[in-house]
């Protein structure tokens, strides 16, 4: 692995700084754009339009919200983008095929699912280099780290299975069944459960970390809605931990699971091929990634509607909000 391009150490060491406040912005990656869209979500208007490099999916912010951090597949590479101005500050060799990642609780890695490699990397944010690599099943794209930081999950399309990964021998110690084709993971903020979206699978699962062990299953039936359309992906928790927002892709419907009870209480339609969604830091609105419609759906979660709909790139995949 390599660093394509490198910034001075004293801006390295900036990516832990704090992060100044600003007004809620939304970015949204563009698969076939090439692209981040930036959007005002209070006003729910573009404010900048980014050229990232090819295949753009993953995009997240590092811990602090300094820097948004975006996953472009067809240049194998991992892109730090400076919030304040689009400027393309690293460009970080990151494995083949990098899909989704995950910003480590230490704040100075960020975890890659390489889908070609097989494989999940770390790459350390202060080096700008891959410290380490860890084998996994075919197909890998979710990942996510336990809040306690002993666990890493990632998911394998093609296998349907999760590895468990324990980071302090950075060894797989379990290899754990789940329906069709696992899209992405989410663990609740108590690091409790593990939120499972199968995608052909059309269910969301719960896993047990203790035991690394299903324990249950939700199921979705949409009126009017064909059941091969429903194909959960993406997944957050409002900030109080109690609703679930799960983005049901051909479905053309956002989902709002009660945690405790794991009752679906509504679906609200949104733009076509809802892929990935970012949630307002209030937990208030949803925002969309609607990647056969170009746009970006702003939902209301307290009304249960969609509010606004705001142009994207081609092909929206992932989104990401910051205050």
């Amino acid at each position: 692995m390599r660093l394509i391009t490198k910034l001075a150490l004293g801006a390295l060491t900036a990516l832990m700084a704090p992060a100044a406040a600003g007004a809620q912005t939304v970015y949204v990656s563009n698969e076939r754009g090439n692209s981040v869209t930036v959007i005002d979500g209070a006003a729910g208007k573009v404010l900048a339009t980014w050229p990232v490099g090819e295949r753009p999916r993953g995009i997240t912010l590092t811990r602090d919200g300094r820097f948004v951090l975006v996953c472009v597949s067809n240049d194998n590479a991992v892109k730090v983008i400076d919030r304040q101005t689009g400027k393309i500050l690293r460009e970080i060799g990151a494995g083949q095929d990098p899909e989704q990642f995950f910003p480590a609780i230490d704040g100075k890695t960020v975890f890659v699912a390489n889908e070609n490699d097989a494989a999940v990397s770390a790459i350390d944010l202060e080096t700008g280099r891959v410290a380490f690599q860890i084998p996994v099943g075919k197909e890998p794209e979710g990942v996510a780290q336990s809040p306690d930081g002993k666990w890493l999950v990632v998911t394998s399309e093609d296998d349907s299975t999760i590895a468990w990964i324990d980071l302090a021998t950075r060894q797989v110690v379990s290899t754990m069944e789940t329906e069709k084709r696992p899209r992405h993971v989410e663990f609740t903020a108590d690091g409790r459960e593990l939120w499972i979206a199968a995608e052909v699978g059309g269910v969301i699962q719960i896993a047990d970390p203790r035991t690394r062990a299903i324990t249950a299953t939700i199921p979705f039936s949409i009126p009017g809605v064909q059941g091969y359309k429903i194909l959960p992906c993406g997944i957050r928790f409002t900030p109080d931990g109690k609703t679930a927002v799960v983005a049901l892709g051909r479905a053309d419907r956002i989902a709002l699971i009660d945690v405790a009870t794991r009752k679906v209480r509504a679906t609200i339609p949104v733009g076509k091929r809802v892929w990935h969604l970012a949630l307002s830091p209030d937990g208030t609105r949803a925002y969309t990634a609607n990647g056969l419609s170009n746009d970006v759906s702003v939902v209301d979660l307290v009304a249960g509607k969609t509010v606004a709909t705001v142009p994207a790139g081609i092909a929206p995949w992932g989104a990401v909000a910051a205050p």
